[in-house]
């Protein structure tokens, strides 16, 4: 009733346009419509089986990233792992999920972790084990490197528990791939035998694209 009620005097604007939409929701029924129309590409990146991304880091796919991220709007977390299990190949919901480890810094500074947040949304969805066997170094923040620097000087991860012999990596958003096979290479080295990778969004720079499903 209280919700109804604020709703009256203020009405709920969406996270990625900023109009109007119904109580207790977080997107209005047009932008959530646009992410599933949005394109969704696999990449090859090195010492995985398959990276896909729902959608394109671009437009409502990053208006959505950034208002999870930057605006702690967490139910969004929900709606990246929704599209996720909607749209991804069905051989790829295979495994146990395992988050990207995000630095300890930006885990203090933000309260919580994009990539856990959906990854523990997306093992609701879909049905899915999580293990959260990973853990990063403190290090050089990747966002706004160059690209042969970030590939260069990858992130420290390592396995800080028993891995899945099938581990499927959920991140928020790739870019270079430098952190998937960071995370790749502590899972191999600890037994993993088949990793892939399940992103919400994907950056245009960096990341070779092996074609689609959309």
């Amino acid at each position: 009733m209280l919700s109804e009620f604020v709703a009256l005097v203020a009405p709920p604007r969406c996270a990625l346009c900023a109009n109007e939409c119904r109580v207790r929701q977080q997107v209005c029924d047009a932008c959530e419509a646009a992410l599933h129309r949005l394109p969704a590409r696999p990449a090859a990146i090195p010492g995985l089986a398959l990276v896909w991304s729902a959608v394109p880091y671009e437009g409502r796919g990053r208006a959505l990233v950034g208002a999870l991220k930057f605006g702690a709007r967490l139910p969004l977390a929900k709606l990246a792992a929704a599209t996720i299990a909607a749209r991804a190949p069905s051989e790829l919901l295979d495994g146990t999920l395992v988050p990207v480890p995000a630095a300890p810094w930006r885990r203090r500074w933000r309260g919580f972790d994009p990539a856990e947040a959906i990854a523990r949304a997306l093992a609701a969805e879909a049905g899915l084990g999580l293990r959260q066997c990973l853990r990063r170094s403190q290090g050089m923040r990747q966002v706004g490197r160059p690209r042969a620097q970030r590939l260069a000087d990858p992130p420290r991860v390592r396995a800080t528990g028993p891995v899945p012999s099938r581990a499927i990596l959920v991140d928020d958003v790739v870019t270079t791939g430098a952190t998937l096979q960071a995370c790749s290479r502590a899972l191999r080295g600890q037994g993993a035998l088949r990793i892939v990778a399940l992103t919400f969004a994907r950056s245009g720079a960096g990341v070779g694209v092996t074609g689609g499903r959309d």
